[in-house]
């Protein structure tokens, strides 16, 4: 997935501080949770790639920020005249800086407006910027996201029930069929890492 960075013409500044968010789903336990760190300098839209690294998403859906009222998108994704009726603002030119105002913030992340995955997502500090440190950066996490098109927090109910499942149904063995290898508790950290190296100034 290509990194989306600022168009041209937008001068970036250098980074200030370094961003340390929360990044979860809502309404499933046990949580799906990731930490990762961020420049300042780093757009929306490169915090939209970063959550779908972390996470595990395949960025195959339209996706939403909601930050105080305003909802951001991609122009790249989605095209101005889309974002214009969805009153939507474009991501790739809003710095993190920009929206980001104050520790414990929080504000949402909606991916698949289908399936509506939504994530909240906590500013938990910022610190200034450490050069030995290369970001963006992914520090902890927790169990695998759901299954892309598994139907929305039902069906992924649906496919941890299989899963647990002693002795599966015709209906059940279908649905794993379908989900094939797939592990709700595991999360790599490292791997998510190097993938987030093609996302790093």
């Amino acid at each position: 997935m290509a990194k989306k960075r600022p168009p041209k013409s937008m001068w970036v500044p250098p980074a200030e501080k370094a961003i340390q968010f929360k990044v979860a789903l809502k309404y499933i336990r046990p949580p799906i949770w990731r930490r990762v760190v961020l420049p300042d300098n780093f757009t929306l839209a490169d915090l939209h790639g970063v959550i779908q690294v972390s996470m595990g998403w395949y960025n195959c859906h339209m996706h939403a920020f909601r930050i105080g009222g305003v909802e951001y998108t991609s122009a790249s994704a989605c095209g101005m005249d889309d974002m214009d009726e969805l009153e939507m603002q474009n991501e790739e030119t809003v710095l993190l800086r920009q929206v980001v105002t104050r520790a414990k913030q929080k504000f949402s992340y909606e991916y698949d407006f289908g399936d509506s995955w939504a994530h909240e997502i906590t500013v938990e500090k910022t610190d200034p910027i450490d050069p030995a440190t290369t970001y963006p950066l992914c520090l902890a996490g927790k169990r695998a996201c759901p299954p892309e098109d598994c139907g929305s927090f039902p069906g992924y109910a649906d496919i941890l029930e299989a899963l647990a499942a002693k002795k599966n149904t015709e209906e059940q063995e279908e649905l794993l069929e379908w989900v094939g290898e797939y592990d709700p508790e595991r999360f790599d950290m490292e791997a998510v890492n190097k993938r987030l190296t093609g996302k790093r100034n």
